[in-house]
């Protein structure tokens, strides 16, 4: 018996002072059994910190050419490229050649993703945000994770700060420059 996914229910209360962007956000996250609950929170995290209209999560492993999260431009292609972890950097390079951006948030070694990217000569390397989350963090905030979710989220010059319940975490959000 294959095992499915489970669903998590997210209400989000977003003050990403660097966009000067305050939302309430309400979403659903589906965590495949085969996702790390670093790489899920990363994935929610990601979501949250790029949250715009047409956002949306793509349908996951089951479409594999697809990234994790991406917006839809009006002809129906992708605008923003949303992957987690540590994409092979041939997904990256197809991706930014067709793609107006390229976003990577990665919850593993942040130097190894580079070192790959660097030497095999991504397109429009120097375009590619790439955002490194510590993975303490990730895996306390995981600790908290119910079916039912309400996450205050504040994002402020690269720190970000996360409230659930009584509980709060911080952490600061690494950004990689290629130029």
């Amino acid at each position: 018996m294959a095992l499915t996914s489970t669903l998590y229910r997210f209400q989000v209360d977003l003050s990403d002072v660097d966009r000067s962007l305050y939302e309430t956000l309400e979403f659903r996250a589906a965590m495949h059994p085969s996702e790390s609950v670093p790489f899920f929170v990363t994935r929610v995290l990601a979501f949250c910190l790029n949250y715009q209209d047409g956002l949306e999560f793509s349908a996951g492993i089951s479409e594999p050419d697809d990234p994790a999260i991406r917006v839809k431009g009006l002809t129906g292609q992708i605008d923003l490229w949303i992957d987690i972890g540590n994409p092979a950097a041939k997904r990256i390079h197809k991706a930014s050649k067709s793609v107006k951006q390229v976003k990577i948030y990665t919850h593993k070694d942040i130097r190894k993703l580079v070192e790959e990217l660097k030497e095999e000569k991504v397109h429009k390397l120097e375009e590619l945000g790439l955002y490194s989350v510590d993975q303490k963090f990730l895996t306390s905030l995981g600790a908290t994770l119910e079916r039912d979710n309400h996450w205050e989220i504040t994002m402020n010059e690269g720190e970000l700060y996360v409230g659930v319940g009584k509980e709060s975490f911080q952490t600061h959000i690494e950004a990689y420059s290629f130029s």
